[in-house]
């Protein structure tokens, strides 16, 4: 069986997280198979916009105990976290198309965090967070240090992550840590047209967005105004804004290329 399962259609490329039953925790396999399907969507110019989930009851589990338990698989921390998770992370906030992360159950240690470094994160209603390494003698990794405090605060951030509680998808949205929870019945279809928006937006200027609010974590006031004013230019010189002012001024729906 896959351990990424891949779909795509209406210029969306779902990425499914695939090893149900042991709940989409990941092993060297799956980490790797996932660097690699998001490196080809990134490449891919029918794509436009990514959703990525998971397959069965949970998002993901964080890291397969068993293959850090089993001597003869085991490869150690070092590499599970050079060569499996930071690259993941780095891949989702430097691929220039929208990445939703679509939670559809569970999302513990390092699958918690994969789902906080996404554009935008939506949770069916039955979702949980769960920072779970303290639990068994562990830091957050997969950036979880890193965008845990900034999206719900310091003193929250520091309180989940030393004390290991579940938060279920509607506190996880009243504490700002996700876009929005969804109910259950409603979850599939409404992630299914969030991304068909995106994928139908303006593209290149949601790439430029992306990238602005990643310097926005460590530029100065001034060297951010600086980035603005050098991707607004950039941005008034594309096709989409072109269409999309010719659009407006037609009283017409706008058809972007992400050119």
């Amino acid at each position: 069986m896959n351990s990424i399962k891949l779909h795509i259609e209406n210029k969306v490329a779902s990425i499914t997280l695939n090893r149900p039953e042991v709940f989409n925790s990941f092993n060297r396999e799956m980490a790797l198979k996932l660097q690699e399907t998001l490196d080809a969507c990134e490449k891919n110019k029918e794509v436009r916009a990514i959703v990525l989930t998971g397959n069965g009851k949970a998002f993901c589990a964080g890291q397969d105990l068993k293959e850090v338990t089993t001597p003869e698989i085991n490869p150690g921390f070092r590499k599970i976290l050079e060569e499996h998770y930071n690259p993941i992370i780095t891949r989702i906030r430097e691929i220039k198309k929208p990445v939703i992360a679509a939670v559809n159950g569970v999302a513990a240690g390092a699958g918690a965090n994969i789902a906080l470094a996404c554009d935008i994160v939506v949770a069916n209603e039955k979702a949980s967070f769960i920072q779970a390494f303290s639990l068994i003698g562990l830091i957050p990794d997969s950036a979880g240090t890193y965008f845990l405090p900034r999206l719900i605060g310091f003193q929250r951030a520091s309180a989940l992550a030393m004390l290991g509680d579940k938060i279920g998808a509607q506190e996880a949205e009243k504490l700002g840590m996700i876009y929005k929870y969804i109910p259950s019945e409603e979850f599939q279809e409404t992630t299914n047209k969030l991304a068909l928006k995106l994928a139908n937006m303006p593209t290149k200027a949601l790439g430029m967005i992306k990238e602005l609010f990643n310097k926005s974590m460590s530029n100065s006031l001034e060297e951010q105004l600086a980035m603005e004013s050098k991707y607004q230019i950039e941005a008034a010189q594309s096709e989409d804004y072109a269409e999309g002012v010719a659009a407006f001024i037609e009283k017409r729906k706008p058809n972007f290329k992400g050119q």
